[in-house]
């Protein structure tokens, strides 16, 4: 007696497995979704928060809009209050975040292509530092941090904030895991049998193959010095040297102060929506080479 035959679909696999397929794809299809909703609202209500009044803010639904339309208004009011100065507080910002992340980027690649791909004694310590330092809060580093430039007369200075945002071990392990497999020893070998040095080695060569891994140091290190907030608090007291963050939660603080003597909430909000622009734009110009490099690195790391 033969057991009856499992229907099989017009591919040829059994119905079973298509349809175990396609539960998963629907779960995963509803995690993702869910996901989504939940990094988009805050978005959502940020932006729709820029288009109200301070009235508007307290007495309409937080996700919609109020009885006018007040985004341009608060775009002004925003470029305008204290002469103008969060202007300079995104100038500043840019500053800090591209010279930061550029710097970061640099040290991290030399650094992890030299671990990977020369040995030198001591090298594992190193490497065994630079991963410890990976799981010291950058909090625990600030007071230490503002000593140490403070001993140096550099407080009080973009330097304050662009020296310390040059050290990244996170940017320097992965680059270190991206070059061992990126960067073929057999290519090393023939570019120094031709005769070519080290430094053209690592310009025309090794700069090439890790340009994905570079564009993902710089990714992070460029959020990380945007959204940096305690350093800059700490470390800078003149207010045309602050970056957003600093800034806006001094005006935050200022409405927020005696009853809200300056009503500010529209103006805070309106800021904090513009300032989340450009790290928009940044992701969506680099998320091909950031994508590429993280999927690189998982898979050959």
């Amino acid at each position: 007696m033969t057991a009856a035959p499992i229907p099989a679909t017009r591919a040829g696999r059994p119905r079973r497995v298509v349809e175990r397929g396609r539960r998963r794809s629907t779960l995963l299809t509803i995690i993702v979704w869910i996901t989504l909703i939940y990094f988009l609202v805050p978005l959502l209500w940020l932006f729709v928060s820029a288009t109200k009044d301070n009235s508007d803010l307290f007495t309409s639904f937080g996700l919609w809009f109020g009885r006018s339309f007040q985004f341009f208004a608060n775009i002004g009011n925003l470029f305008t209050f204290q002469n103008g100065v969060f202007a300079q507080w995104l100038a500043n910002t840019v500053l800090y975040a591209v010279v930061s992340a550029v710097g970061a980027a640099a040290l991290a690649t030399a650094c992890g292509y030299a671990l990977a791909k020369y040995r030198f004694r001591g090298q594992g310590l190193v490497f065994g530092v630079i991963l410890g330092s990976i799981m010291v809060p950058l909090t625990a580093l600030a007071i230490p941090t503002y000593l140490l430039f403070a001993a140096a007369n550099l407080t009080d200075s973009v330097w304050a904030i662009i020296l310390p945002s040059f050290v990244s071990p996170f940017g320097v392990y992965l680059m270190r895991v991206y070059a061992a497999d990126s960067v073929d020893d057999s290519l090393i070998e023939a570019a120094r049998i031709d005769g070519a040095g080290e430094f053209r080695i690592f310009g025309t060569i090794a700069l090439r193959l890790l340009a994905p891994g570079i564009v993902t140091v710089l990714l992070f290190q460029l959020v990380a010095t945007w959204n940096n907030y305690f350093l800059p608090l700490i470390m800078l007291n003149t207010p045309t040297l602050f970056p957003v963050t600093v800034g806006l939660a001094q005006w935050q603080a200022t409405a927020s102060a005696g009853g809200g003597a300056q009503v500010l909430f529209s103006t805070v909000l309106t800021g904090s929506f513009v300032s989340v622009i450009p790290l928009i734009v940044a992701f969506l110009f680099l998320q091909r080479y950031w994508q590429s490099g993280l999927a690189t690195g998982g898979v050959k790391g």
